[in-house]
């Protein structure tokens, strides 16, 4: 098989072994008969840094360098909970850092890959927050810091974020349709691959005279994992894991 897999918000954490062990299996037993794995962000819950020598880092680690090394090409997208990890962590695993949108072409379809929160435009809150977040100099001196005190921020950042989505209507949470389209106009696409909103569908919309695709990937949970499949053919199909 050389089928193409696309996952994204495992949101991997100490305290959601399952979650991590379902996804550990997953890259020994079905990720190698994949050509490709792309996963379109949040694959940890939080990212501190590639020094980050907890027990998860590590099996993560070694679990995508042993996916890589049997020859399946693996593609990372920063999502909003792991935009910090790093050249040292591609160094260890072998996967490949892909751009925040990053555009493929399979089958004579143009596909646009995005993690999905750009998407998110009437959240403006959420939006200035993402600039400040990845400001070079703000990441600097977060990478500056010791572990404990990365560790303590990024908990305090995290649940800041929760009590805001909270008291945001539902629709603000969700995708901007004008500017899905934008979007897909500005790359040229017919097809877009997003996660982050964790509200699996498949949505259809015209955009400038042309039929257009949105396909949202859902969150893993500690009983069940989720991968979209393109096949050679260009046709998509669904999995989950455990089957």
């Amino acid at each position: 098989m050389s089928d193409t897999l696309f996952i994204s918000d495992l949101h991997l954490a100490q305290e959601r072994p399952r979650t991590l062990a379902l996804f550990l299996d997953f890259l020994h037993r079905r990720a190698p008969e994949a050509g490709a794995l792309y996963i379109l962000g949040d694959l940890f819950d939080a990212w501190i840094g590639d020094d980050d020598p907890s027990t998860l880092a590590e099996q993560v680690r070694a679990g995508l360098r042993e996916l890589t090394e049997l020859g399946t090409e693996v593609y990372l997208q920063h999502g909003n909970r792991d935009f910090l990890l790093g050249e040292a962590f591609l160094q260890a695993t072998g996967c490949r850092l892909i751009d925040e949108t990053h555009v493929i072409e399979h089958a004579g379809e143009r596909i646009l890959l995005m993690h999905g929160d750009l998407l998110c435009t009437d959240d403006v809150g959420y939006q200035q927050a993402r600039q400040m977040l990845r400001d070079p100099a703000f990441i600097a001196d977060f990478l500056a810091r010791d572990l404990a005190e990365r560790a303590a921020l990024a908990a305090s950042y995290r649940a800041k974020s929760g009590e805001a989505t909270s008291l945001l209507a539902e629709d603000i949470m969700d995708v901007n349709p004008d500017t899905v389209a934008d979007y897909l106009r500005r790359h040229d696409a017919n097809t877009l691959i997003h996660g982050h909103t964790h509200r699996p569908a498949t949505h259809t919309m015209v955009v400038d005279g042309h039929e257009a695709t949105r396909r949202v990937l859902p969150e893993w949970h500690e009983d069940t994992g989720f991968a979209l499949v393109r096949q050679d053919d260009g046709t998509f199909s669904e999995e989950r894991f455990p089957g």
